[in-house]
């Protein structure tokens, strides 16, 4: 079962894997003789490439010297193939469209596991929900108050994470492995914007005011507010990493968006509508949000992978002052998130009561701040919902015919043993 009081950054891997930091070959390309390739052919020196890379312009710059590859560039007829050693998570100067071989083979294997849970949320049936919701007696007004600010809250919020990820993270990450893994992400978040508006369709709500909240309530707009102070420089077009200053810049987005945004602000959220299917209330809503919760777990493992690896090429980005800046960020993001708990339930429910909050939200600072290599910030907070490990096993059998199971994969990826 997957303790969701240790829950690790890192998948498992077996014994005939490499260590993380060091190179990873695909099969079939290791141990490979030079000459098996074949010589690479030369365009005729009297017809010159008009498409041509100026000579050098690959190479590897100096810390500043040099814009990273986007993978936008014009093709050099007769470039070098793209060697493990060549690829950087960020500043690279190879080839970004050549897949592999590949270097962090941590990345693939996310992709990978991360296509094998696909689900859509029209798949979920709601009926029980629809009529629970419509019942007067079937949730009282700050069950409702509850789901509808949640509702509201991760509407926006995985649109902005989406429009981080594809105008701001992409362009910044200088590996197709990882590049791939965002692609995929990007899918994810669609999906969970799908969701939503499948959950406020069936319900018959106010699409205006859940979608739309996050101008209009305080405690949701302050979160979506600060997360853009870390995402507009991304979206600056001139904006490039390679110096110092910048891949600090680049490293503090990231953890902005994976380490809080994804990795502490979701969880409270995610402890409310899992304790309404805990009580058999709202269950296909319980039921997509556990999807989610899922998806977001992934993510944000990712993302703590990128920013360790990150770490380990620049060593020098990860200062003593860097590290005060990034744990006051988390601090200040963690009171957000209490401010918006008191917010969402201001008296008891469902066993829940917003001081609960306070303490679940310094023990996953303190869990975030360990996967990243920071000091905790609240020493000897505790987890006040333990049975949140549980709902993490994503392992169960559910009655076919009243859900579909949680274990769900496409059919390529299932065993039948």
């Amino acid at each position: 079962m997957l303790d969701w009081n240790d829950t690790p950054n890192k998948l498992p891997r077996g014994p005939q894997e490499e260590p993380l930091n060091k190179p990873q070959y695909r099969p079939g390309y290791e141990n490979q003789p030079e000459q098996e390739a074949g010589p690479v052919s030369q365009p005729e020196a009297s017809v010159p490439d008009p498409y041509a890379v100026a000579d050098g312009a690959l190479r590897q710059p100096e810390t500043g010297e040099d814009e990273a590859i986007t993978g936008l560039e014009q093709v050099e007829l007769g470039g070098d193939r793209v060697q493990v050693d060549d690829k950087r998570i960020i500043n690279c100067r190879a080839d970004v469209n050549q897949l592999v071989p590949f270097k962090y083979q941590w990345a693939w294997e996310k992709y990978i596991n991360a296509c094998a849970n696909h689900w859509m949320p029209n798949e979920v049936n709601m009926s029980a929900d629809i009529a629970m919701w419509n019942d007067p007696n079937g949730l009282t007004d700050d069950e409702r108050l509850i789901l509808k600010r949640g509702f509201g809250f991760f509407a926006s919020s995985e649109s902005l994470v989406a429009n981080n990820l594809v105008l701001g993270i992409y362009k910044h990450l200088t590996n197709p492995e990882c590049r791939q893994y965002l692609l995929r992400q990007a899918f994810e978040e669609a999906v969970h914007g799908h969701t939503f508006q499948y959950i406020v369709e069936s319900l018959n709500l106010d699409e205006g005011e859940i979608f739309n909240m996050y101008r209009e309530l305080p405690s949701v707009h302050a979160k979506a507010a600060w997360a853009l102070n870390y995402t507009q420089s991304l979206n600056d077009p001139d904006f490039k990493t390679g110096t110092p200053e910048n891949d600090q810049t680049f490293l503090r987005d990231l953890i902005a968006f994976y380490v809080i945004f994804e990795g502490i602000w979701f969880y409270a959220g995610f402890v409310q509508y899992l304790s309404f299917g805990r009580r058999n209330k709202m269950t296909g809503t319980a039921e997509q949000m556990q999807y989610i919760m899922r998806d977001e777990s992934m993510h944000l493992n990712f993302g703590i992978d990128v920013i360790n690896q990150i770490k380990i090429e620049n060593p020098h980005l990860w200062t003593a002052e860097f590290q005060e800046e990034v744990r006051a960020m988390i601090d200040e993001a963690m009171h957000l998130e209490i401010e918006y708990a008191h917010d969402t339930m201001p008296r008891g429910v469902l066993g829940l009561n917003a001081s609960m909050f306070d303490e679940y939200m310094k023990f996953i600072a303190n869990r975030r701040c360990a996967q990243i290599g920071l000091k905790e910030l609240y020493p000897g907070a505790e987890n006040p919902f333990p049975w949140m490990s549980e709902m993490m096993d994503l392992k169960k059998e559910k009655n076919f015919f009243e859900t579909r199971v949680i274990e769900y994969q496409t059919g390529g990826a299932l065993s039948w043993d």
